[in-house]
């Protein structure tokens, strides 16, 4: 599969605008905030100065609180709905110059940090980068537990669906049928683009407009958000890359001598842990599920999300073992192992859809995310099985957004889903090729 590395390295050239990585060219044509920390990992194996500047872009769009946006509008482009005028993120007094959104994505920059500094073995060049941003990233951090943990237990909320990036699961479903929301006039363009019926539907979109909507309204004030929001949910994927993020920050703040920060992050690491294993791990279905901040209630569904706290060190190894029973044999892979790894929602639900975005189909950043937990806890030969289930998709397909899970199915595509030529699935493929 090797000849993978130039076809994936072309991908992320192509998708290169001189400062930063698009995520897809016309469906994503800006740059997205985890998008960019898991590009950043497939450029700093090919060329680590791209991985740098893709880096110091993003953060030209961090807000005076520490805040780092889910997208930063660098450039003009109309093949996106929502865009910056709708966003109107210059509401808020910290925001930047340049627009931006006024919603975020889960935190990756933390590990993705670590990450390059392994890379580059922590050279100088490498080292004297860290030194620029690490107070930087530190502040994100701080924002989130400073501004999203009302209840000062270590799990941080998020308030909008985008925030999770599982933009449609079907847990949202049963947010949304707690709240009523106006009919908006959609100026959607990604239906335009590729199949709509792989997308949220309209009616989902009504949702996702309204809470942007009611945070203009508030001004996007945190306070406001956390007292008022119909949508408030803890959710396992953002506080799991939270807290390996704190993690990866507490051992590059090591290096640098960041002693009162390394402490307050040992301390965030260590609260999150413990509440993520008594508020959201169900013991019943042996997984991680979300809990509903606002309505007071755990939504007890697994998805892929479920199992990226293995990325984060936070199961014992009991409930590890425990949780990869899904995969082996289990509701994620089928009992005769039907299924490829990892479908982005449980496919034994009725709410299953194996080709509609965040409902069903494989995503290639969290069958990495779950692929390295699984190393982390010695579970050696089912990484190896998701890392050869991912690479043999991209090998039939190429760098598409995402993937059909059904081996059958699979026998009778030519395509697969979303978006093709997806820099973060060429990425990581980068990153799988080298872990061999």
């Amino acid at each position: 599969m090797q000849h993978l590395l130039g076809a994936a390295t072309g991908v992320l050239e192509n998708n290169w605008k001189g400062t930063f990585t698009i995520p897809c060219e016309g469906l994503y044509p800006f740059q997205w905030n985890w998008d960019s920390g898991f590009i950043a990992i497939g450029w700093g194996h090919v060329k680590r100065e791209r991985a740098y500047r893709e880096i110091h872009s993003l953060l030209r769009g961090q807000w005076k609180n520490g805040f780092i946006p889910h997208i930063v509008f660098h450039n003009k482009a109309d093949s996106y709905y929502p865009g910056p005028e709708v966003h109107a993120s210059n509401l808020h007094d910290c925001s930047p110059d340049i627009p931006t959104s006024g919603i975020t994505q889960p935190p990756v920059l933390g590990f993705v940090l670590e990450y390059l500094g392994e890379m580059a073995r922590f050279d100088e060049a490498y080292m004297q980068f860290l030194e620029k941003i690490y107070d930087r990233i530190y502040q994100n951090i701080e924002y989130f537990y400073l501004n999203r943990d009302p209840q000062k237990e270590g799990l941080v909320y998020i308030c909008h669906n985008w925030e999770a990036g599982t933009d449609n699961t079907p847990v949202w479903d049963f947010i949304w049928e707690t709240f009523e929301v106006p009919e908006y006039r959609l100026n959607r363009k990604d239906t335009k683009l590729i199949d709509a019926d792989h997308r949220p539907t309209n009616r989902e979109y009504h949702y996702y407009i309204h809470l942007i909507e009611l945070f203009k309204s508030w001004r996007y004030d945190d306070k406001l958000i956390a007292e008022r929001s119909p949508f408030l949910v803890q959710d396992p994927l953002f506080n799991a890359l939270l807290l390996r993020s704190a993690e990866g920050m507490i051992n590059l703040g090591k290096r640098l001598g960041k002693t009162e920060m390394v402490s307050k992050l040992k301390s965030w690491y260590q609260n999150g842990s413990e509440s993520f294993n008594l508020k959201l791990y169900d013991k019943e279905l042996k997984a991680y599920v979300y809990y509903d901040l606002r309505n007071d209630r755990q939504l007890r569904h697994m998805s892929s999300s479920s199992f990226t706290p293995l990325f984060a060190g936070i199961p014992d190894k009991i409930k590890a073992t425990e949780l990869i029973s899904h995969l082996d044999h289990g509701r994620f892979s089928g009992m005769n192992n039907e299924n490829y790894l990892c479908a982005s929602f449980d496919p034994a639900s009725p709410y299953f859809n194996s080709k509609k975005y965040w409902r069903g189909p494989i995503w290639i950043n969290l069958n990495w995310l779950i692929h390295e937990g699984l190393k982390r806890y010695g579970f050696t030969e089912l990484a190896e099985r998701l890392r050869s289930d991912t690479l043999n998709l991209i090998e039939k397909y190429g760098f598409y957004e995402y993937f059909e899970p059904s081996k059958a199915l699979n026998k009778e595509l030519t395509e697969a889903y979303g978006g093709k030529n997806f820099s973060w699935s060429a990425a990581l493929t980068i990153d799988l090729l080298s872990q061999k």
